[in-house]
């Protein structure tokens, strides 16, 4: 899918905002031990709505902000949210869930993936002591995936609305597409009112 410069620049924006909230106003609120984490919600709305390349650059984007923003190895979460972005949007383009309540799952995908590609990506590079981990960090990662995903539609509803008019999403052309495909009888005799 090719964006338009209104709909590159609106993600831009989006990315810049959820990054600047996440590190400054949502990051300290602890909610049983651990924090909601927006950015690889916003990669999973972006890589339903958009598709997977967009998606993809939208997590590269987030990642090298979200680095910058914490001080941490530049590239470690852009790495981890491009392959998230990707790997949602790829899904989007095969299976095309046009499903109400397909948010909920997409995010918590997201954040799963991203939870453990991060810590995986920082095994890698010698940031965590793998003697050290313990089942809180799971703990700790399950806690964030169940609240990412009782946000799931709302915040995927906000993407939406604020990308509707450059992706032109229509209504009726979601309705067609949960409907299926019709079924006229064989090929051969298609278009032949027998």
């Amino acid at each position: 899918m090719s964006l338009s410069g209104g709909a590159l620049t609106r993600i831009g924006l989006l990315v810049l905002a959820v990054v600047v909230l996440q590190v400054s106003a949502i990051a300290p609120i602890r909610v049983l031990g651990s924090a909601v984490d927006l950015v690889p919600l916003l990669v999973a709305a972006v890589a339903l709505y958009a598709g997977a390349v967009p998606a993809a650059a939208t997590g590269f984007a987030a990642g090298l902000l979200l680095d910058v923003g914490l001080a941490q190895d530049i590239g470690a979460s852009s790495l981890v949210l491009t392959f998230v972005g990707y790997g949602i949007g790829r899904y989007r383009d095969l299976r095309d869930p046009a499903h109400g309540l397909a948010p909920i799952p997409m995010g918590a995908a997201a954040t799963a993936c991203y939870g453990a590609g991060f810590a995986v990506v920082a095994m890698l590079l010698g940031k965590v002591d793998t003697t050290s981990v313990s089942l809180f960090a799971v703990r700790d990662l399950l806690v964030v995936v169940v609240l990412n995903a009782l946000l799931a539609l709302p915040f995927f509803w906000l993407v939406r609305l604020a990308l509707r008019r450059e992706l032109n999403v229509d209504p009726r052309e979601q309705r067609r597409r949960r409907q299926g495909p019709r079924d006229q009888g064989p090929i051969g005799l298609r278009g032949l009112e027998v």
